[in-house]
């Protein structure tokens, strides 16, 4: 960096839009903004930018998107509407809702066509509760499209958070879909498989050489990789390693600006037109985490799957000029099951238990040798099974229990299947064997009785294909998230072949659903409900339009990159502007051209 860089980025600043984080929705809104003509900083307190988006899967619940229109696929938009009326219930907010389904599409279509950001079409995600009317059986979602690293200038590519390891293969991410099924097809002695899994990793292996990286994006990595383009594209300015300290406001109340520091020196970014706060909500927080999440009594109980820095300090801000965070959600986070790996260096890593729940030969027990839970359905309604069947004052835990032949087959945590040897993680202590289910049992303190009359009676209806406790394979997200080759039920399979294997299942969140009131705009509001001007908030540091429940994959992502693109869009055309795609989104931006 230039000496007149260096004092051009820690010296006041004047600017149209300021965003505090660069996850998908701080990014959206800088990338829009951008590209309708304003001056946009992105200031991140982390040394590199992408937040909990770069360690996410990258699919965005985006229904009515044009990529689903392509694929012939024309939803009533009330189906969604009523989808999300029987999930949501009470916490149904009708603007708040009808914004997001009205900009989603919109959002798609001007990242898609006028920016770095590609989309892959969704065509097989389920939306989870398939028996709620209205559920949808694909095409509601988009995911970004692989990207080579290779094209994003050195410069910004040391500006990117990495893929995270724990859902890696040797720090290489491998994409939901169609590589995910080649990798695990390899297990199986596909000659396809094992051709396409070869070639990724030696590839990987070729970067890392040559980088000191991996640049094969996918999943969260390739989103906000492409939005940190299409943002250098645009000239957004992008300070790493840079606080937000206190909001600005003017002798009105308006938000003028932010101070910022960057460890050694603060200095004030003014915006001339607002505000985006977009941190991470405070999943990283104890403190609200032993306040605001269930049996979490010292707030140490619970492991995110976000970085540090999401620790709520842009709820803070926001309070510090009288805004409203609520609580008025039916769960504070977007809960998750996770195991933790003890790295050789002594960190402790969080696996997120996404895909292998679902697969045959595999169940999820509590410490009393009960299942609890429908191990298919979402990720969320694992936790919660969880949390509601430990006594008060007990641990939250569980065991996520298969035989030998699952663990060759899937991935049982972290553990991967053949041809990757399961060694490592027995040794470390991560995966627990036992030669029989009485032995596992004792190594797990698990009830031995118990856990043999489970898998007994489960395995008997696993053979018929069904499972009366709880429905397991009654839905096609249940049935996408199995094995097609496996017979009648993809995913129910008996536990019969020794050794039995088994990893620590635990509390965890993708973040958090509680944060900063907003209206439909995305306007922060006060303790009286009006609008605070010039500040807006979104991503998790807004409360959930969800409402506090987590009714399909990725509605994280999907309201946080719209909510910023609309907040972007607007900041650029009027504070009450929201008809629809402006003009200057019909035709390509001289920055970036059209379909990159």
């Amino acid at each position: 960096m230039s000496t007149a860089t260096l004092r051009s980025a820690t010296a006041d600043t004047a600017a149209d839009v300021v965003v505090v984080g660069s996850g998908a929705g701080g990014l959206s809104a800088a990338v829009a903004a951008a590209y309708h003509g304003l001056k946009v900083v992105v200031v991140e307190k982390a040394a590199v930018c992408g937040g909990a988006t770069s360690y996410s899967g990258g699919w965005a619940w985006a229904p009515g998107n044009p990529l689903a229109k392509a694929d012939g696929v024309n939803e009533d938009p009330e189906e969604f509407r009523t989808y999300l009326q029987h999930r949501l219930g009470e916490y149904y907010n009708a603007e708040r809702v009808d914004a997001f389904l009205e900009g989603a599409p919109q959002m798609v279509d001007f990242f898609h066509n006028h920016t770095s950001l590609q989309f892959t079409p969704g065509a097989q995600i389920k939306d989870i509760y398939g028996n709620t009317p209205g559920a949808g059986t694909g095409h509601r979602s988009v995911g970004p499209a692989p990207y080579d690293a290779r094209k994003i200038p050195r410069a910004l590519r040391a500006k990117m958070r990495h893929q995270l390891y724990a859902t890696s293969f040797l720090g290489m991410g491998i994409m939901a879909g169609p590589d995910l099924a080649k990798f695990l097809s390899a297990s199986t002695g596909s000659i396809p498989g094992l051709l396409h899994a070869a070639k990724r990793v030696s590839t990987h292996m070729l970067s890392l050489a040559v980088y000191r990286r991996n640049m094969q994006l996918v999943n969260g990595t390739a989103l906000t990789g492409r939005l940190m383009k299409s943002a250098d594209d645009l000239g957004v300015d992008i300070r790493v390693s840079t606080s937000a300290e206190e909001l600005l406001t003017d002798a009105t109340g308006r938000i003028t600006g932010v101070k910022v520091g960057n460890g050694t020196k603060s200095y004030t970014i003014t915006a001339a037109r607002g505000v985006v706060l977009a941190t991470g909500g405070f999943p990283q927080n104890a403190k609200l985490r032993r306040e605001l999440f269930p049996k979490t009594p010292t707030g140490e109980e619970h492991w995110t799957l976000t970085p540090p820095e999401a620790d709520g300090a842009g709820l803070r801000l926001a309070q510090a000029v009288g805004a409203r965070f609520t609580t008025d959600v039916a769960s504070p986070a977007a809960w998750c099951p996770v195991s933790l790996i003890r790295y050789p260096n002594g960190s402790t890593g969080t696996f997120p238990h996404i895909m292998d729940r679902a697969k045959p030969g595999s169940i999820g027990v509590l410490p009393n040798g009960k299942r609890f839970v429908n191990e298919a359905n979402g990720y969320y309604d694992y936790v919660a099974g969880m949390l509601e069947s430990t006594e008060e004052g007990q641990p939250v835990v569980s065991w996520q229990i298969a035989d030998a032949r699952y663990v060759r087959r899937f991935p049982l945590g972290m553990a991967k299947p053949l041809p990757v040897p399961l060694t490592p993680y027995l040794r470390s202590g991560y995966l627990v064997k036992g030669n029989t289910l009485a032995e596992l049992a004792d190594k797990c303190g698990i009830d031995p009785v118990q856990l043999e009359k489970t898998v007994k009676d489960f395995n008997a209806n696993a053979d018929k294909g069904i499972d009366p406790d709880f429905g397991r394979g009654e839905t096609p997200f249940n049935r996408y998230g199995g094995d097609a080759g496996n017979t009648p039920n993809p995913t129910l399979g008996a536990l019969r072949k020794g050794p039995f294997y088994a990893v620590k299942v635990v509390p965890g969140s993708f973040g958090t659903f509680a944060g900063l009131d907003v209206d439909a705009k995305a306007r922060v509001l006060d303790e009286q409900g009006n609008a605070l001007p010039g500040l807006f908030a979104v991503g998790n540091d807004q409360a959930s339009v969800m409402g506090g429940h987590y009714p399909a994959g990725g509605i994280n992502l999907g309201p946080a990159l719209t909510f910023g693109y609309l907040v972007g869009r607007d900041l650029a055309s009027g504070p009450e502007t929201r008809a629809g795609a402006s003009a200057a989104e019909q035709q390509d931006h001289p920055a970036t051209g059209a379909r990159r």
